[in-house]
């Protein structure tokens, strides 16, 4: 009898792996095909790409209704395609993001090192605040800094929270996180994202150096 349950219970952790090596499969292609759209495309092509990957992303949580990871990426392409939107259009996106996030946290918010976390934070820093939409400085700092304790040496934990410091002047501080992910190791199953991340932050260094030599030619 014991082996026999034995055997089930091995048969049943079998199954478990398989289904979220089947997930993060189907979380992978979402990752790569959203690094195509978000640095290689621009304009409508690029917002005609995203309407699509929303829909795989779509197919991808219906199969994997409890993957923290399945949410993390629906909710990452919803924001991104919200930026690439703009306009009032792009809140109805902003607020189905959040609504993503929200469920990945309720069920593993360490998933993908936080990734949630760090997404979730950005939105609350990017929105407009009430009564136009959420956005909540303090809600942002906290998430982001949460999202930190888990991944403090990822590159987009340490981005974010930078790109977040710089919006709030904050310079000193965001070049120091900024030089934190840009020292941050490459992920090899992610070369593109992190070529156009790496962009990123050098352009933004490039930003707070020049608001440096700026505001320190006004106490010249």
């Amino acid at each position: 009898m014991k082996l026999k349950q034995f055997g089930l219970v091995t048969l049943m952790t079998l199954s478990s792996f398989t289904v979220n090596a089947a997930t993060m499969d189907d979380v992978a292609e979402l990752q790569h095909t959203w690094a195509k759209v978000n640095y290689n495309l621009e304009g409508d092509a690029q917002e005609d790409a995203f309407e699509d990957l929303v829909k795989q992303a779509d197919k991808v949580v219906m199969h994997n209704a409890d993957s923290a990871e399945a949410y993390i990426w629906r909710g990452i392409i919803k924001s991104s395609y919200a930026g690439a939107k703009g306009g009032l259009g792009a809140m109805s996106l902003a607020k189905a993001s959040k609504v993503d996030l929200e469920k990945a946290l309720s069920i593993n918010e360490t998933a993908l090192a936080g990734s949630a976390l760090t997404s979730l934070g950005t939105l609350y820093a990017k929105v407009p605040g009430w009564p136009i939409g959420f956005g909540d400085d303090e809600k942002a700092r906290e998430l982001l800094q949460k999202a930190l304790s888990i991944n403090p040496d990822g590159i987009d934990s340490n981005y974010f929270y930078a790109s977040f410091l710089a919006d709030n002047r904050n310079y000193a501080e965001a070049e120091k996180f900024l030089l934190k992910a840009q020292n941050a190791a490459g992920r090899p199953d992610r070369p593109l994202a992190d070529k156009g991340r790496r962009q990123e932050i050098s352009a933004l260094l490039d930003e707070i150096h020049s608001q440096q030599k700026q505001k320190g030619s006004l106490f010249q």
